[in-house]
């Protein structure tokens, strides 16, 4: 077996095959869209390249044939609480169920971590943002993944943990059956907010969504702010972000609440484009899109899937949380148009959000782990990933 470094044409098409062969036979598999993994890796794509740098690598076996892949990945924007050491990730992690072949991969992706000045890696993670291929899956293996959600065979934690990563912490998904009424205490808080007129909630429009874009930049930076890792986002970065999800995009998942015409809350939900993207064998070109509308119109997709939610500080605590989602149900279950909702996942450390996806009827549905594993572990013991503090 040796390592072939991902820098032709050719070595990043095999990147992206690597992926099909491990998955083969597998009905739940969906191929993720090329385009998007391509980019992750394009400096003029991926704005983490700002803070960072990325490698990636292929595994052949004696015979020729790609049997693995991995990619490495510097952000010195990658910052986890209580962590006072680099550390950088690993991910797209893609292998045979083969320990040594396992090892070689990490190793060349640890060997290279070093000379960057890493003293840890953690994986199978993304170079992006979390809400996209983070963690690697350990369990609900039986559905399909939603967009974004990453997706491996069961035996990739025996090759993670043999070769000596840890449970840095476990990210739990949640879902529910959307006809399925909410918990009585929502229509309770609802009746105590709907009754005070200073407080509204509405679904978005895709004819404002400038002004959407400021009310999400303040939920977002309100509520996130206390987490501690520079998630500062702004309006401008919003817009493109909504200009890339409008397409897809259906107004009744999109809600935010407000206090007089100030924003208070947000719950951003979209539909399982995964739904429409495996049909597409990872390609995205006119015929595609022109597929996708389609589906989009005679509403092939039943799924629908959490994005983002949070409620600024002040207003937290207070039932906001369930007079919106009140609201929103409403119009959504009442719609009929989606059968089921995956939440997005909530990390061990965080049980505000775990007790928000239980307290709305989520069952828990499947399970992540971010793995870490120490270079030196006399000079770094392991820790888990402490506990969010709330103000």
């Amino acid at each position: 077996m040796h390592i072939v470094e991902v820098n032709t044409p050719a070595t990043a098409k095999a990147f992206l095959e690597v992926n099909v062969m491990v998955h083969r036979g597998n009905p739940y598999y969906i191929r993720p869209l090329d385009n998007e993994v391509n980019d992750v890796f394009d400096p003029a794509k991926n704005k983490l390249f700002k803070y960072g740098t990325a490698k990636r690598w292929l595994l052949k076996n004696n015979q020729g044939q790609y049997i693995g892949r991995v990619a490495a990945f510097t952000n010195s924007k990658y910052i986890n609480k209580g962590t006072d050491y680099p550390v950088g990730g690993v991910g797209y992690f893609d292998c045979i169920n083969n320990q040594a072949a396992a090892n070689q991969l990490l190793d060349t992706a640890k060997a290279w971590l070093v000379a960057e000045g890493m003293e840890a890696m953690d994986g199978n993670i993304n170079f992006g943002d979390r809400d996209k291929n983070w963690g690697l899956m350990v369990e609900g293996f039986d559905r399909e993944p939603v967009y974004g959600m990453s997706y491996n065979p069961p035996y990739y934690q025996h090759l993670f943990e043999t070769y000596g990563f840890k449970n840095y912490y476990n990210q739990y998904f949640f879902r529910m059956i959307m006809s399925e009424p909410l918990p009585p205490r929502f229509q309770e808080r609802h009746a105590k907010f709907a009754a005070k007129p200073e407080y509204s909630a509405k679904h978005i429009s895709l004819k404002n969504l400038a002004k959407h874009a400021h009310d999400f930049a303040t939920v977002y930076n309100a509520a996130w702010a206390q987490h501690g890792e520079g998630k500062e986002i702004t309006p401008d970065q919003v817009m493109k972000l909504f200009g890339k999800m409008k397409p897809i995009m259906d107004e009744t998942l999109v809600w935010f609440a407000y206090y007089k015409e100030d924003p208070i809350a947000m719950f951003i939900n979209i539909p399982d484009i995964n739904q429409y993207f495996k049909h597409f064998n990872g390609k995205m070109g006119l015929l595609q899109k022109l597929h996708l509308l389609y589906m989009k119109y005679t509403g092939t997709c039943k799924i629908a899937t959490g994005l983002a939610f949070g409620v600024v500080p002040k207003f937290q605590a207070l039932g906001v949380d369930s007079f919106l989602i009140q609201e929103a149900a409403f119009i959504i279950q009442g719609n009929g148009r989606y059968t089921d909702y995956e939440m997005g996942w909530a990390a061990d450390w965080n049980p505000k959000m775990h007790n928000i996806y239980k307290n709305l009827g989520g069952k828990q549905s499947r399970r992540m782990v971010t793995y870490r594993y120490i270079f030196d572990e006399q000079k770094h013991p392991f820790e888990r990933h402490p506990i969010m503090e709330y103000k």
